[in-house]
């Protein structure tokens, strides 16, 4: 590197964005992602021995992926090498190859070469790596947003460790916005800004996990705001937060009462068959920045308790919309909310599965050691007809696949748990069990 190119990349990080320029340098300063990098884990030994073997991290924008391969570039002994597969080709794979094969023969040094957005390589572009990751020319580390399962070949997939990086938490976000006001040497700090508590929760909650989002507010809320004339302090409330990320901060609180006002209004406009509410009140806490596997557990609830077997299927589409959400996220994952949560409060209703389980359990209580029937019990063993485990009807022998016999225990034999309703397919259930029983077979 000449004199001209280092003077080039002093003036680019100088002009880099904040986001760029915050970023960590040891892994002391990381923040998030404990579940991969906290001390003792698997991430965390190898780069602090210096002992990494090809990975690929994997994780929405903003969650930490390029950073960490800027932490472990700092970290290592080994040559870094630096490509995005978005503006690269084959020809700087090879390049980079050559040198790592010099490096290596020469002076001993292994070459780690981090891919940015390595799902863009097309399947010839990644099959030229494999060779070169399976015999320890390079080490590589790629990054990308989708699903390297799906997106990277298998063959490579299979010589990588893979770890996925979650969303960022509101905390870390706060903490990473924090530092960027107020890090005099690589973020803010110099132009002498503060920020409100209340600004730095509205960041944190609208940046959904991605700090990039938030910190991008940040840089752009001091550049654009005037010094307050009095204290000469850039100040950095919620009005300028909302304005910098051009969203307005709700009354919703996640942790507060206002949450559960939220979530119930939503759960009782299901329940309440008003497609329109629950749609308005699912809309409320996506843009408030709820969980959406907390809103998707909760249509699945609902599914269950509140329509049951009026119809069967809803606790299906909840349940696939639910896997859905949580493997799309969002923002699509709110179009899948949306479907099952009008499917839910449209279909019909019935608690009845609710009032059978809790006064089976009831009754397991006050009876809890009423006896099964002696012929229901096991009989598949040498002795069980000796002990009187004889006399059971088997069904499938019978007309209509039904023999009338008492299956409750003799203290509860006229007990009644299951009353089905008079809506949607549980009219048809009372029509069937009226229908199998009519003749009493095997009376």
């Amino acid at each position: 590197m000449d004199l001209f190119d280092y003077m080039r990349q002093e003036e680019q990080k100088k002009e880099a964005p904040l986001a760029s320029r915050i970023r960590p340098k040891t892994l002391d300063e990381f923040v998030g992602q404990e579940h991969i990098i906290g001390p003792g884990k698997l991430l965390y030994r190898a780069i602090k021995a210096d002992k990494l073997s090809s990975v690929i991290f994997y994780g929405p924008p903003g969650t930490g992926k390029t950073t960490l391969a800027m932490v472990i570039a700092n970290t290592t002994s080994s040559l870094f090498e630096e490509i995005n597969a978005s503006t690269s080709g084959k020809k700087d794979m090879e390049a980079v190859v050559m040198r790592a094969k010099d490096n290596l023969g020469m002076h001993g040094k292994k070459t780690i070469l981090f891919i940015d957005e390595i799902h863009r390589f097309n399947k010839a572009q990644q099959d030229f790596l494999l060779p070169h990751v399976e015999n320890g020319t390079v080490i590589l580390i790629g990054a990308t947003t989708e699903n390297p399962y799906f997106e990277v070949n298998s063959a490579l997939v299979s010589r990588s460790t893979v770890f996925e990086l979650k969303p960022l938490s509101d905390e870390n976000i706060k903490v990473l916005v924090k530092r960027a006001v107020y890090d005099v040497e690589r973020g803010m700090g110099s132009f002498n800004a503060e920020i409100t508590d209340e600004a730095v929760d509205f960041l944190a909650n609208v940046a959904e996990g991605d700090a990039r989002k938030a910190l991008n507010a940040v840089e752009l809320g001091i550049l654009s705001t005037e010094p307050d004339k009095e204290s000469g302090k850039i100040l950095i409330t919620l009005d300028v937060a909302q304005e910098c990320i051009q969203r307005r901060a709700i009354r919703y609180d996640k942790n507060g009462d206002n949450h559960y006002d939220i979530i119930s209004a939503f759960i009782k406009s299901m329940r309440g068959s008003d497609p329109d509410a629950a749609v308005y009140y699912l809309a409320k806490m996506l843009y408030g920045g709820e969980s959406v596997t907390f809103i998707a557990r909760r249509i699945m609830i609902c599914a269950c308790e509140d329509v049951g077997i009026a119809d069967p299927q809803a606790v299906q589409v909840a349940v696939s919309c639910a896997l859905a959400a949580e493997r799309v996220g969002i923002p699509e994952a709110q179009i899948i909310l949306a479907e099952a949560a009008i499917y839910v409060a449209t279909a019909p209703k019935s608690n009845a599965v609710v009032n059978a389980i809790f006064s089976a359990t009831d009754a397991v209580k006050r009876y809890s050691n009423a006896e099964v029937p002696p012929y229901l019990k096991d009989a598949h063993y040498s002795g069980s007809k000796e002990l009187g485990h004889v006399g059971y009807k088997y069904a499938h022998d019978y007309p209509k696949h039904y023999v009338e016999q008492q299956y409750l225990p003799d203290i509860l034999k006229d007990e009644k748990f299951y009353i089905p309703g008079e809506n949607g397919y549980e009219k048809d259930v009372t029509e069937w069990m009226e229908y199998i029983k009519d003749g009493k077979n095997g009376k």
